[in-house]
């Protein structure tokens, strides 16, 4: 079954784009049809400036297309993907959840299935508690949450976290643990979970 998905991220340096990737290869093997697009940058220039590896990483992706409203609605399954900051969404990420007061309002996200990912700069960095920050929010959508759990060993290898795929980005910027997998099983999940929906709305 062709099932509609979004796959909405945050990056500054490149690490959620590249788990933003991995989830569409995953859902193109699945059959789905799939919108990769970022949210909107919002730090001034002088600050990606400051930053080699931002700034490198915002020239490389300037060609991805900016998450709209319209890709939500388009959309039947939906991954998001951010770091963390402080232990909650970064502020990119949450002005694009607050500004889809419109839809909400017309009923436009109720049964969305939603999945989200993290990364942080150690282990502890709050990588969780941002992804149940999303989550808080996708309460209030009345969306459907499809957390992985431990629906599969591949979660164990990638650290173990029941509500997303997490990662820590080293010093060298490089991704500590190996987390492809368990990406590519959240995406599949994520799809297989809309499919089930989608098939229970056409009885």
């Amino acid at each position: 079954m062709n099932i509609k998905i979004a796959v909405i991220y945050y990056s500054s340096t490149g690490t959620n784009y590249q788990l933003a990737k991995w989830a569409e290869e995953a859902a193109l093997e699945m059959g789905a049809e799939v919108r990769v697009r970022k949210v909107q940058e919002l730090a001034p220039e002088a600050a990606i400036e400051s930053n080699p590896g931002w700034k490198a990483h915002y020239e490389a992706t300037k060609d991805v297309p900016v998450a709209s409203s319209e890709d939500l609605e388009w959309a039947e399954a939906i991954i998001f993907s951010a770091p963390s900051r402080y232990g909650n969404l970064p502020s990119q990420m949450k002005q694009f959840i607050d500004m889809q007061g419109p839809l909400w309002a017309q009923g436009k996200l109720v049964n969305k299935v939603v999945s989200g990912m993290s990364s942080a700069g150690n282990p502890h960095g709050g990588q969780e508690a941002t992804i149940k920050a999303l989550y808080t929010s996708m309460m209030h959508w009345g969306a459907i949450i499809a957390a992985p759990g431990y629906s599969s060993p591949v979660l164990y290898g990638a650290g173990g976290n029941p509500y997303g795929t997490s990662v820590t980005q080293g010093q060298d910027g490089k991704m500590v643990e190996d987390v492809k997998e368990a990406v590519y099983h959240q995406a599949r999940r994520t799809v297989e979970v809309a499919s089930w929906l989608k098939k229970g709305q056409e009885k």
